[in-house]
């Protein structure tokens, strides 16, 4: 059994038969380019050989130029818990802004007081501060660890993402326990690489060892109750219990980052379910409803000290669209929707995701070809709304760890990457990562349908493999 398999001939022919499937977005793609770089602002939507250019997205489904209605996993990088522009949604803005209310004004209002309360009740938090963006969220929440403690040293997990920050951009890719973890990018500070420590996801040994090296030098703890990126899988109970009580005795600030989590799996956050309160957790995605919103949330004596209380220690002051007027708007109205529904909401997305993961399985393995999803629930969590096919070179290889999935002699990580991308879109289906996540506006029938399409992806590629 080979350890890794050239794809390259497989990826041209799929190239060519998608540039003859949607040729108004490869023209479109061409134009693209002449203006902006690589054809686009952000580089995991710019897909080889080139992204379907939108002109309508409604519920599970997006509508491109080509005249293409394409089954949607993705939904806004897992932003649209209701699918695309729920009308739960558009209706409050469209009202709002009928009424002369929701650009910019530059003022407070009491939409911002009511998106906090929430927030701070569904989440168990003191104190929330809003920004835009989830790096902007994990950035400020790392400084406020920083200045509170008064140490420099950051830890987080390998393959772990928070956003394209400096503290964030080390330890990202994958990389072999004998080699040195890498900044993932140019032109940061020179000092980054020596001030974040790399440890090992689901791993408390690990961890406990780092603890013992370094945390005396420790600002915080960075980690994702569920690995996003890192391949779709929650930490263990053992796992964050071993985090709290490490960083209680060191006194290291303990920052969930729940981007990705956060009112995903029920109506707030992961330390809520599991049990385990951080000092500070980030969010994003969800809690804008399908507007730019982002906070960090947690304990008031933390977060006080970008404020006047805490003598503006740490200028996390706000940019110009911090707390914009239609983002709270859209944020009061999904939050509110998503607590008074959650006990609808979340069995229905846990029953959905567990029929996708099912479908992935047993389309490949119809086909003779093994694959096992990962996105699937623990004791914590009940349901997933997630799915990510690992194609393991070992059908006995565990998938707990982003050093499992995402190293190519254990995992096809290519074929999942991008063989399987590319594929489904010829299927008219689209995944990031190879999979996804379902929304309420997902059916039985969009399962089904995904299903099939992968049956005969199975069937294209086996020939390759």
């Amino acid at each position: 059994m080979p350890t890794t398999r050239d794809h390259s001939k497989l990826f041209q022919e799929l190239a060519t038969e998608y540039t003859k499937h949607s040729p108004r977005s490869a023209a479109l793609n061409e134009r693209a380019q002449q203006t902006m770089i690589d054809g686009g602002s952000h580089t995991l939507r710019l897909i080889k050989p080139f992204p379907p250019r939108l002109v309508r997205a409604q519920g599970a489904y997006i509508h491109d130029a080509d005249g293409h209605s394409i089954l949607d996993f993705w939904q806004g990088h897992y932003t649209n818990i209701l699918g695309h522009n729920p009308k739960v949604i558009t209706d409050a803005l469209a009202r709002a802004f009928e009424s002369g209310w929701g650009l910019q004004t530059g003022f407070t209002d009491e939409l911002q007081i009511q998106v906090a309360e929430l927030i701070c009740k569904q989440t168990q938090s003191e104190r929330v501060r809003f920004t835009t963006s989830g790096a902007l969220a994990t950035m400020n929440a790392i400084m406020l660890a920083r200045a509170f403690t008064g140490r420099d040293l950051v830890l987080k997990v390998g393959g772990g993402w928070h956003g394209g920050q400096p503290w964030g951009l080390v330890g990202v890719n994958f990389a072999k326990p004998s080699e040195p973890w890498r900044v993932e990018g140019q032109g940061l500070p020179s000092s980054v690489a020596n001030e974040v420590i790399v440890t090992r996801y689901n791993r408390p040994d690990i961890l406990r060892a780092h603890f013992e090296q370094y945390g005396n030098r420790l600002a915080c703890f960075i980690v994702e109750p569920f690995m996003g990126a890192g391949g779709f899988m929650p930490a263990t109970r053992e796992y964050l219990r071993t985090a709290r009580e490490l960083c209680d005795h060191y006194g290291v600030v303990l920052i969930f980052d729940e981007v990705i989590s956060g009112f995903r799996f029920c109506a707030g956050t992961l330390g809520v379910l599991y049990g385990v309160q951080p000092d500070l957790t980030t969010l994003a995605k969800i809690i804008g409803g399908g507007m730019p919103v982002a906070a960090v949330a947690g304990r008031a004596a933390i977060l006080q000290l970008c404020g006047r209380a805490g003598g503006n220690r740490v200028r996390f002051a706000g940019g110009t669209y911090s707390a914009h007027p239609a983002s709270m708007l859209a944020a009061k109205t999904l939050l509110t929707y998503l607590v008074e529904h959650e006990n609808e909401i979340y069995p229905r997305l846990a029953q959905l995701g567990a029929q996708m993961r099912q479908a992935i399985e047993d389309a490949f393995l119809a086909e003779g070809i093994f694959v096992r999803c990962t996105g699937h629930p623990n004791d914590a969590l009940g349901g997933s709304s997630f799915a990510v096919p690992q194609f393991p070179y070992d059908e006995k290889q565990s998938l707990d760890n982003p050093d499992d999935v995402n190293n190519p002699s254990l995992c096809d990580v290519e074929l999942r990457d991008h063989i399987f991308q590319l594929a489904l879109l010829l299927e008219d289906v689209h995944v990031v990562h190879g999979g996804g996540a379902v929304s309420t506006a997902h059916t039985e029938q969009d399962i089904a349908r995904l299903g099939e399409a992968a049956r005969r992806v199975a069937q294209r590629i086996k020939k390759y493999l």
